[in-house]
C-alpha cells in the first residue's frame, strides 16, 4: 500500500470516492457551512467492497479492512476527511478526537477538481456580462434570441399541456401515467429531473366520484366546442394571432434600440426648429387675415349690386 502513502495517490483515492461509484453522502451544517459528511464504517465498507464491485484501474485493490482503516487515518491527517460529531439533525461540530473510528461522522474538505467549477463559474460571468450588455446587441441578435425565447416557452407550456392532458385520459381509466414525473422537483438536479421518462401504476381507490366529473366536465367541452362553433373558432383564430404576434416581434416594444439610435439627438428642441414653428405661425395668421378680407369684399360687392338692383 505504499501507493497510499504518497499525497497523489491520497488525492485519487478521495477522487473515486467522492464521484457516483462512492459511498453515499448526506448534507449537514458544520460552523455555518454546508458539507458532505458519513459514517467511518460505510467509508471502510466502500473501499474494500467497492459498489457494484467496480474499482478504478489506476488504484490498488484493498482487500483488508486494516488496511483501509489506516489509509482513512491519512486521510484524516491530511484534512481531506475532519471529524465531527452529530448535533441534531443536519447539525454537526468539530470533534475532539481526531482518530479515525469506524463508529464516528467525518466530513469532507477535498472538493475534488476544481476545473469544471472553474469553468462553469466563468460561463456564469459570460452570461451575466452579455445579458447586462443586451441593450447594445446588433438587432438580429435581439431577434434571433427572441424567437428562441418564444419556442422555449411556448414548447415548455405545450410540454405541461400534454402531460395533464395524458395523465386525465388515463386517471379516467383507473390509471396514473406520467411523462417525466420528475421534471419540477426542485429538489433534483437538470439530469436526474428527466429520470425516469414516465411511471404507470394503478390508481389509488375512493376516486370513482372524481372519475366521473372530469368525465361530464370533458363531455360538456367538448359539446361547447361543436355546438358553438363561431366561439370556438374565434378562439383559435385569437391563439394563432397572439402566436404570429409573439414570432413577429408586434409584442416587443424595443425601447433601448430607439434610445440607441437618438442618442446623437438633442432632447430639447434646437433654436431653429423654435424659429420654424415661429415662422408656420406666422404663415397662418397671415392666411386668416387674407381670409376675413376676401370675406368682407364680398360683402361689399354683394351690398352694392343689392342697391343697384
Amino acid at each position: 500500500m505504499d501507493f497510499y502513502d504518497e499525497a497523489k495517490g491520497l488525492a485519487t483515492l478521495c477522487s473515486y470516492l467522492r464521484s457516483k461509484d462512492g459511498p453515499s453522502v448526506r448534507e449537514a451544517v458544520l460552523n455555518d457551512k454546508r458539507v458532505l459528511y458519513l459514517k467511518g464504517e460505510k467509508l471502510i465498507s466502500s473501499m474494500v467492497e467497492p459498489k457494484k464491485g467496480k474499482w478504478p484501474k489506476n488504484l490498488p485493490k484493498i482487500t483488508d479492512r486494516t488496511d483501509a482503516v489506516k489509509i482513512a487515518r491519512s486521510l484524516c491527517k491530511s484534512q481531506y476527511l475532519l471529524r465531527a460529531e452529530k448535533v441534531s439533525k443536519g447539525i454537526l461540530q468539530m470533534s475532539r478526537n481526531k482518530e479515525f473510528e469506524e463508529s464516528g461522522y467525518y466530513a469532507w474538505l477535498y472538493e475534488g477538481d476544481q476545473t469544471y467549477s472553474n469553468l462553469m463559474t466563468g460561463v456564469v460571468i459570460v452570461g451575466f456580462l452579455a445579458c447586462v450588455c443586451f441593450p447594445i446587441w446588433p438587432q438580429f441578435l435581439k431577434v434571433w434570441v427572441w424567437y428562441l425565447s418564444v419556442t422555449f416557452l411556448i414548447s415548455v407550456f405545450g410540454l405541461c399541456i400534454l402531460r395533464l392532458v395524458v395523465f386525465v385520459t388515463v386517471w379516467v381509466c383507473g390509471f396514473e401515467f406520467w411523462i417525466l414525473p420528475n421534471l419540477f422537483d426542485e429538489s433534483l438536479g437538470v439530469a436526474e429531473s428527466f429520470v425516469p421518462l414516465f411511471t404507470f401504476v394503478k390508481a389509488g381507490k375512493g376516486q370513482m366520484i372524481y372519475r366521473a366529473g372530469v368525465v361530464l366536465l370533458i363531455a360538456w367541452t367538448v359539446h361547447w366546442a361543436v355546438s358553438q362553433p363561431t366561439e370556438f373558432d374565434g378562439m383559435i383564430k385569437a391563439q394563432k394571432g397572439f402566436l404570429d404576434d409573439l414570432y413577429s416581434g408586434n409584442l416587443l416594444s424595443d425601447m433601448s434600440q430607439q434610445s440607441r439610435d437618438d442618442i446623437d439627438k438633442p432632447r430639447m428642441k434646437s433654436l431653429d426648429d423654435l424659429l420654424q414653428e415661429l415662422d408656420a405661425v406666422d404663415v397662418d395668421e397671415d392666411e386668416v387675415a387674407e381670409k376675413i378680407l376676401d370675406q368682407l369684399m364680398e360683402e361689399d360687392e354683394r351690398a352694392e349690386e343689392a342697391e343697384e338692383e
